[in-house]
């Protein structure tokens, strides 16, 4: 069995196509690009050697497999240890919203599909819908209908949308919305089904949903306690 990791990489824009590229040679594909701005103060941006606070941050899925050779380029082609080039890190995914939709994100990698959970033991799970621009409204009616609370929408810019396109067989709009939700580990299915259902491929939303444990929270009370 293989697992699949959610690869994000944060990066100043200047280096951002060296990464792009890099990462398309390798087989993995870029989902998203949003654009960040770096918080520390200037005496942090000095210690690691930073010269911008403006950022851009990468979403890609890689497999187990994958990832050491890619660990590896980071380092030796990209310099990615050097201070002032960027990060990258992998979440464990928990599951992905429809067959065809996993087979898209792991295109060009090889994986065999295992249990769902990587985490077993996690209250909560993270919810990540990637759905074409101006649709969150039409997520989020999906997901409260299942039992959502709320969710969090940032702008990002799809890449690689002719593959996509070509992939699921139909057009895609490259500015996208990213709504996260957070909501206990058994509602997760149903509002998965949900937004798949309402605002999936076959609809305007175009939307792809895929999930991540959360080993912790603090804020979430009210979702935490049992009902009476």
């Amino acid at each position: 069995m293989s697992e699949l990791y959610l690869l994000a990489t944060i990066t100043g824009r200047n280096t951002l196509p060296g990464f792009l590229a890099f990462y398309q040679e390798q087989g993995v594909a870029v989902n998203l690009v949003t654009l960040g701005h770096g918080t520390a103060n200037n005496e942090m941006m000095d210690y690691f050697g930073l010269e911008s606070s403006e950022k851009a941050v990468l979403l890609a899925a890689v497999t187990d497999s994958a990832w050491p050779e890619m660990k590896k380029g980071l380092r030796r082609r990209l310099r990615i240890d050097v201070p002032g080039t960027g990060i990258a890190f992998t979440v464990p995914f928990s599951s992905i919203g429809g067959r065809q939709e996993l087979l898209f994100l792991t295109e060009n990698q090889s994986f065999v599909k295992g249990e769902e959970s990587t985490l077993k033991d996690t209250q909560h799970e993270l919810l990540i819908v990637i759905a074409n621009q101006g649709c969150s409204n039409m997520v989020m009616d999906a997901a409260r209908e299942a039992g959502a609370g709320g969710g969090t929408v940032i702008h990002a810019r799809g890449t690689g949308m002719e593959r996509a396109e070509a992939f699921f067989g139909v057009t895609l709009a490259s500015e996208k919305e990213v709504i996260l939700i957070v909501t206990r580990t058994e509602n997760r299915r149903a509002i998965m089904q949900a937004v798949m259902k309402e605002a999936g491929m076959q609809t305007k939303a175009k939307a792809i949903v895929f999930s991540l444990p959360v080993t912790d929270t603090a804020g979430l009370r009210l979702l935490e306690e049992e009902p009476e």
